[in-house]
C-alpha cells in the first residue's frame, strides 16, 4: 500500500476523486429511485418528454437514497477497518468487509443504534441509516450469514441483480493496489450476496473501471483494461459482452433514451421503489424484497447503461439524467454511471443544487475524507509509532 509518498496536489486530486464517486454514486441512486418500476413512456407521462430533470420525491422527500448508499458506506467502512487491521498481523480483507455488511444487515432490523455493540464504530451509530429502503434480498439472505462464503460455493448462485455492484465502487479506490487485486477484493466480496457469474463479475468490472479512473485513464481506456481482466474469469461473457454493447453504442448515433432502452434490455421486471420496515411485510423480514434470481434484473445491462451514459455525458447531471430516464433499473444504472463520473471528474462536477438536497451528504463526505487519509496517511493514525488518537474508536477492529 503506498502512504507517506503523497504530494499536497495529489492528495487534493484523489480526495477530489474519492468524493465524487461515492457522492456521484449517491446522487444517481437518489434520482433513479423513484423512477423505479415505471416504464419509459410512465416516466415521460409524469415528467414530461424529457424524463426527470432532476430530483423527485422518494420517501416523502428529494434526494432520499436506498439501500445501495448505505451498503456503499459500510464497504467504505470495511475497507478502512482493513487496513487498520494490518497492525495487528491479521491481514484478510473480505472478513472485515462482510463484517462491514453484516452491520448494514443489523440496520435493516433493528430500529436504531445499539449503543452495546462495542464493534459499530461511527457509522453504525447514524440513525438515519436506520431507515430500511428497498434492500435487495439476495443481500439480506446473503448478509445474514456470518460465516464467509467460499469462492466455490458462493451464496445466491442465481443472483444475477446489480446490488452487489452499485456497493462496490469503493474497491476502485483502492489507489495502490494492482487492477488484478482490486478485480479479485471485489469479486469475492460480492460473491458473499451474489453468487451468479453475471452479478459479481460486473461487480468487480465496476471496480476495476473506477480504479482506472482514480489513477487518471480514460473511461475508454478502463473499459479495455478491465474486458482484458474479464477475459480469464470463468462466466464473463455476459459481462463482457455488455461493456463491448456499450462501447459500441458510442458510435451508433446521438445519445438517448431509446440507445440506453436497447442497452438495459434485459434488465427484466423491476420492484417496488420502496418497502416498508420488516415487520409491516406480511410473511416476515424479507418478504417485501423484491427477489434477485435469474428472472429479476440484471449486473451486466446496468452496467452497459452506466458505462454508455458516462461515456456520452456532456457532464454528470446530462448523463445520469440519461441514465436514469428509463425503463431498465433507474436506481442501479444511476449509482454506477454517478460513480464512474465521479471518479473521472472529481468533486466538483457534482452540482450543487442536488447535492444540497442529497440524504446522508454529511456522513459520505466524513467517511470519503476519513477514507483519503487512511490510504495516503494510514501509519501515521494508527502505525506502531503514531501516537494515541481517536481512529481506533472510529474504526474499531476486534
Amino acid at each position: 500500500m503506498r502512504t507517506g509518498l503523497w504530494g499536497r496536489s495529489e492528495q487534493q486530486d484523489f480526495r477530489s476523486r474519492i468524493r465524487g464517486t461515492l457522492l456521484g454514486a449517491a446522487l444517481g441512486d437518489a434520482l433513479g429511485a423513484p423512477l423505479a418500476g415505471l416504464s419509459l413512456d410512465a416516466i415521460r407521462e409524469a415528467h414530461g418528454p424529457d424524463g426527470a430533470a432532476g430530483l423527485t420525491p422518494f420517501h416523502g422527500r428529494r434526494g432520499t437514497v436506498t439501500a445501495a448508499t448505505q451498503l456503499t458506506l459500510f464497504t467504505v467502512d470495511g475497507l478502512i477497518r482493513a487496513h487498520v487491521r494490518r497492525d495487528t498481523g491479521a491481514w484478510h480483507p473480505p472478513t472485515d468487509i462482510h463484517r462491514a455488511h453484516r452491520r448494514w444487515y443489523a440496520t435493516q432490523h433493528e430500529w436504531g443504534p445499539d449503543e452495546r455493540r462495542a464493534d459499530n464504530g461511527w457509522l453504525a451509530r447514524e440513525e438515519w441509516l436506520y431507515a430500511r429502503r428497498a434492500p435487495d434480498r439476495a443481500c439480506l439472505s446473503g448478509f445474514a450469514e456470518d460465516a464467509l462464503a467460499g469462492p466455490d460455493r458462493p451464496r445466491n448462485p442465481t443472483a444475477r441483480g446489480p446490488a452487489a455492484a452499485t456497493r462496490s465502487a469503493p474497491f476502485g479506490l483502492l489507489f495502490g493496489w494492482e487492477p488484478s487485486l482490486v478485480l479479485q477484493l471485489s469479486v469475492e466480496c460480492a460473491a458473499q450476496s451474489h453468487g451468479h457469474p453475471t452479478a459479481h463479475l460486473s461487480a468487480g468490472a465496476l471496480a476495476v473501471i473506477v480504479h482506472g479512473l482514480t489513477r487518471g485513464d480514460s473511461l475508454d481506456s478502463a473499459v479495455q483494461r478491465t474486458l482484458g481482466l474479464l477475459g480469464a474469469r470463468p462466466g464473463h461473457q455476459s459481462v463482457t459482452d455488455a461493456l463491448q454493447r456499450a462501447l459500441s453504442a458510442v458510435t451508433q448515433g446521438p445519445p438517448g433514451p431509446e440507445v440506453v432502452q436497447s442497452l438495459g434490455a434485459g434488465t427484466g421486471p423491476k420492484g417496488p421503489a420502496g418497502t416498508p420496515k420488516a415487520t409491516d411485510a406480511p410473511g416476515g423480514p424479507d418478504a417485501a424484497d423484491g427477489a434477485d434470481g435469474a428472472d429479476g434484473p440484471d449486473a451486466a445491462d446496468a452496467l452497459a447503461v452506466a458505462v454508455y451514459c458516462a461515456l456520452v455525458a456532456e457532464d454528470l447531471a446530462h448523463g445520469l439524467r440519461l441514465a436514469v430516464n428509463q425503463g431498465g433499473d433507474s436506481a442501479a444504472a444511476g449509482a454506477l454511471c454517478g460513480a464512474l463520473l465521479g471518479a473521472l471528474h472529481g468533486e466538483t462536477s457534482l452540482p450543487g443544487a442536488w447535492l444540497s438536497e442529497l440524504e446522508g451528504r454529511a456522513a459520505l463526505l466524513e467517511i470519503a475524507d476519513d477514507f483519503a487519509l487512511e490510504m495516503t496517511q494510514g501509519p501515521a493514525l494508527h502505525g506502531p509509532a503514531a501516537p494515541s488518537s481517536g481512529w481506533a474508536d472510529r474504526y474499531p477492529v476486534g
